[in-house]
């Protein structure tokens, strides 16, 4: 009876909270969605993403390969290998668009209104969301997340939300976080990302624990099974709240999400080519030009394809540990630049399929080119004292060879350089002032990678620099990125389209000294901190650009990173088992939109 009692109290509860949010609409000032600059694509009440088929199937699996382990269903926290999808699981405040460049539309909270002087920003939820065991989201469960990620989460949670002061539940379904002083337009568009964790659940559970134990959601997806650290089952959540919603039409479309865990990327391409999972993305240019061959490819059970990525592609390169006194020198770090020979790469191993990465916001508008204009110099020119003087040449771009494996003009410049730091070139080794030699080792967790090393390797060694290359797990690798605990490792800095709060994250002080950031490089440099404030409070999109090009420009010229390359395509590859909408969202690939065309049952949609 007691039972029965406290099943009645819950339907009761429920009823009052519906029929108590029902009775108080969206006041005028609530809007549907909000943009970073501009206006926002899609009108109130808009039916569907245009990037999507609102009558897509049900049904079906779709099996993809994890890379390395897991060990965790957390991935809010630093401990931990959290396993891939388990996002999935949750919602968010509000859902981005992927064909805007930073715009987020109503999904928990329908309703957003931001105080003129950016003073608070105000959500109105959706009386229908629940979390999968059918319990109201409330303001409660808002202020319980946030506070939750602050306290407990990944340090750069602190970061992130630095700008908010205090998040105050004003009635069940509304909530108001106030912002501190300042003018940060990205601030309200962040909130809107905050994923909601169920306050209940939590409360009985350590947040700041790494565990398989299956947490409660709120999203498409529950956890359905899995093999610890081998494999993960997703299945879609048939009642989930908001599978009606406009923002939701037409995706998750899967019954099934499946993710075996590789430790060998050969291996899981050859599972991918017999069958055993569904989709591959190639990041290899040898393996794209070269890999798939055969029946599969020949009679079209295996679709291969290349998209275009409108992304812009940040930096991917070998980033120095700045925090390791041998590289607290500006020309020792410029040197060793010069003896990677990307030419020479891109013609033997990459069939010239990559474009040399030379800007933090590389293929977009926000990347510096050649001279300062002059709403840069306005910015920069405060700094003129602090900053090096090449900042106000043109841009900083990588030294081009012939790509035949001459590089005895970039020989000599490294020398130069180095001996300007203190180095000198004695009996083929190069040796500082008390007669020890410069050596370092590169972090790496992929064994293919080495053959990209060992060429770079040869070029250090001829001007007397010995270096090692230590090979790692994927879990033995996060942890020591976490503690910083390398000399230089290959990393890829992603850049959005719309960059703001996020960058103290990856160049701030701060960042540079809390364990667990993004800041790998253990860069600090005071104008750097300047500029990123600048950036965050740009006031409309011309403003943006010219801040992340003068931030640009100066993290170009502080060689803390050695550039790779980028591509500006997907190159995916799937098994004909699936469809998708004719139209591909310009930001992404859009898998949360594909169907598997032997499912039959349809989205009602009114």
């Amino acid at each position: 009876m007691r039972k029965l009692a406290c099943l009645w109290c819950f339907i009761w509860v429920n009823f009052l909270f519906v029929v108590t949010s029902l009775a108080n609409p969206l006041p005028e000032q609530a809007k549907h969605a909000i943009a970073m600059h501009g206006d926002v694509k899609y009108p109130a009440g808009f039916k569907h993403f245009d990037y999507v088929n609102p009558k897509a199937p049900k049904g079906g699996v779709f099996k993809r390969a994890g890379r390395g382990t897991f060990d965790s269903f957390n991935p809010f926290i630093v401990k931990g290998t959290p396993a891939d999808g388990v996002s999935l699981i949750y919602d968010t405040l509000m859902q981005p668009s992927a064909d805007e460049a930073f715009t987020k539309y109503g999904l928990i909270a329908n309703g957003i209104a931001v105080a003129p002087d950016y003073s608070s920003v105000t959500f109105w939820l959706n009386p229908k969301a629940r979390f999968h065991d059918g319990h109201p989201i409330t303001s409660e469960d808002v202020v319980f997340s946030f506070n939750t990620f602050i306290e407990q989460g990944a340090p750069h949670y602190k970061s992130y939300y630095a700008g908010v002061d205090g998040v105050i539940a004003l009635d069940p379904h509304q909530v108001r976080f106030d912002l501190k002083p300042g003018d940060n337009r990205e601030l309200p568009l962040i909130l809107g990302q905050l994923v909601i964790l169920p306050k209940h659940y939590w409360q009985q559970h350590d947040f700041s624990k790494s565990s398989l134990q299956i947490p409660l959601g709120s999203g498409p997806y529950r956890i359905d099974s899995f093999d610890a650290g081998r494999k993960v089952v997703y299945r879609r959540v048939e009642d989930y709240w908001a599978k009606d919603l406009n923002v939701n039409l037409g995706r998750h479309n899967f019954e099934q999400l499946s993710f075996d865990y590789f430790r060998d990327t050969t291996v899981a391409f050859q599972a991918f080519k017999a069958g055993v999972f569904d989709f591959h993305q190639e990041y290899s240019a040898k393996n794209w030009a070269t890999g798939y061959t055969g029946k599969v490819f020949e009679q079209g059970q295996i679709i291969k394809e290349q998209l275009k990525d409108a992304n812009p592609q940040g930096m991917q390169g070998f980033f120095f540990n700045l925090r390791r006194d041998k590289f607290k020198s500006r020309q020792v770090r410029e040197a060793i630049g010069l003896m990677f020979d990307f030419e020479w790469l891109n013609r033997q191993f990459f069939y010239q399929a990559y474009t040399r990465g030379d800007s933090f916001f590389a293929n977009s508008e926000l990347a510096a080119k050649g001279y300062p204009s002059e709403g840069e110099r306005g910015i920069l020119t405060p700094y003129r004292d602090e900053l090096p003087a090449d900042v106000f040449a043109p841009a900083y771009r990588p030294s081009k060879t012939a790509g035949d494996g001459n590089i005895r003009t970039q020989m000599r410049q490294a020398v130069a350089l180095l001996t300007e730091a203190g180095y000198e070139l004695k009996g083929g080794r190069l040796l500082d002032a008390k007669g020890e030699q410069l050596s370092f080792e590169f972090l790496v967790y992929d064994k293919g990678f080495e053959r990209i090393i060992q060429p770079f390797r040869r070029n250090l060694s001829r001007i007397g620099i010995a270096t090692e290359i230590r090979l790692v797990d994927i879990s033995q690798y996060i942890n020591r990125l976490n503690s910083f605990d390398f000399d230089i490792t290959t990393l890829r800095q992603g850049q959005s389209s719309s960059p703001g709060n996020e960058q103290p994250l990856y160049w701030s002080c701060e960042a540079a000294n809390t364990p667990g950031s993004r800041n790998y490089a253990g860069l600090c440099h005071p104008v750097v901190d300047q500029l990123v404030e600048g950036l965050i409070a740009a006031q409309n999109r011309a403003d943006l650009v010219l801040h992340t090009q003068a931030l640009d420009r100066v993290l170009r010229q502080l060689h803390f990173v050695v550039p790779q390359w980028y591509s500006p395509y997907h190159r995916i590859a799937y098994w004909d088992r699936f469809s998708r909408p004719h139209t591909q969202p310009l930001y992404d690939i859009g898998l949360d939109t594909w169907w598997y065309k032997g499912a039959k049952q349809e989205v009602k949609v009114e």
